[in-house]
């Protein structure tokens, strides 16, 4: 990183006034977030009056389980600058944040909250507990761990092992040793990718799909109205007739995508699908 760059983020960043006086370490008082993740438990954790500003994602229902919490705060695209220019006592990132962004404002001096991915129910306990901590609200991370667990323990998982398959757009599932799994298997369900071998963020041949012997199809829940190029697989003569051939669950994306109290959602529905409380396509 060239050091006119760095010598000019530190003079913006002496330049911006504060509009009011900075947090301790215990309690922040001027939070971004940066990450779609970090938006999601810091909206759900923080003070509004902690939160300067969001992603343009928290914005959006599709992805997002915040997007009511969101509206009418600021946003910006992650850009270093418009993060400097806020001038935060407490930065929050994900594990897929730009590395040269996360390093730059380390180098200008911003605190940065780096946030890992969990990859299991335990680590999404935790997550919501660091984040509560660093925002100085660890009460609220406790009420919302035991929102979560309320809503696992009441749901009756399945009551026989079925094999599940998740074929998400461009053919992308859930295979061993992630969070998505994880849920898979609180559930009560077998994932059948993680027989399959395919790395984490790995993909599914169709052909394979059709052979896993399955029981349940997982699918997203598209928006109406918006086709996507990335669809096109699962419209496959052959998957369409798979599909009809099995129980199919489709789930929102937003509930897959970032560790919080939505993911009991995940793990209710899959449930419910299993015995047999959710129509079939």
């Amino acid at each position: 990183m060239p050091s006119w760059v760095i010598l000019a983020l530190s003079a913006l960043l002496a330049a911006v006034p504060v509009a009011h006086a900075a947090g301790t370490a215990e309690t922040p008082v001027r939070v971004v977030s940066m990450n779609l993740c970090a938006d999601e438990l810091v909206l759900r954790l923080a003070d509004r009056g902690q939160v300067l500003a969001v992603t343009y994602l928290a914005r959006d229902p599709r992805g997002s389980t915040v997007a009511t919490e969101a509206a009418g705060l600021p946003i910006t695209r992650g850009l270093t600058e418009e993060v400097v220019a806020l001038r935060p006592d407490l930065v929050i990132a994900g594990a897929f944040t730009t590395r040269a962004t996360v390093g730059m404002l380390r180098r200008v001096g911003s605190p940065v909250l780096e946030l890992v991915v969990p990859a299991d129910l335990d680590g999404v306990r935790t997550q919501i507990r660091q984040v509560a901590g660093a925002l100085g609200h660890p009460e609220r991370g406790e009420a919302l761990v035991a929102d979560l667990d309320a809503k696992l323990a009441s749901v009756t998982p399945a009551t026989r092992p079925l094999r599940a398959l998740v074929m998400r757009p461009n053919a992308f599932t859930v295979a061993l040793g992630g969070l998505g799994d994880a849920l898979i298997r609180a559930a009560g369900l077998v994932n059948v990718a993680a027989e399959i071998g395919r790395d984490r963020f790995g993909q599914v041949p169709l052909e394979a799909a059709v052979l896993a012997d399955v029981d349940l199809i997982v699918v997203d829940e598209g928006a109406p109205g918006l086709p996507s190029l990335a669809d096109t697989l699962l419209h496959h003569p052959v998957f369409r007739a798979l599909a009809r051939g099995h129980r199919t669950v489709a789930i929102p994306n937003r509930f897959w995508t970032c560790p919080g109290p939505q993911v009991a959602e995940v793990v209710a529905r899959l449930a419910a699908a299993a015995n047999g409380r959710e129509p079939w396509p």
